[in-house]
């Protein structure tokens, strides 16, 4: 015989307040040197980002991002033609 169990998830923000609501979110933030984690509703995920900004891990080196680059402006075919024939041609 298979049993299935369902079990549900409550917003812990709207748990300290004796409510019952459904958690969909997670929602990560830092704490005495570590990363916790509470489940959250929708709501109140949304309120998390715009009051606090993103964590971000500083541990890891972070990547410059690279500056778009102008494409070189192309040569004439004549001077380069000419300066590598009179270079090879002389000795």
């Amino acid at each position: 015989m298979v049993t299935e169990v369902f079990t549900r998830k409550y917003c812990d923000p709207h748990a300290v307040r004796e409510e019952k609501v459904e958690a969909t979110e997670v929602i990560q933030f830092a704490w005495e040197g570590a990363v916790r984690e509470v489940d959250a509703c929708v709501e109140c995920a949304k309120e998390h980002e715009s009051r606090y900004e993103p964590l971000v891990d500083y541990s890891r080196p972070v990547k410059k991002r690279r500056a778009a680059k102008k494409a070189p402006a192309p040569a004439p075919a004549d001077n380069g033609d000419a300066a590598a024939d009179s270079g090879s041609g002389q000795e």
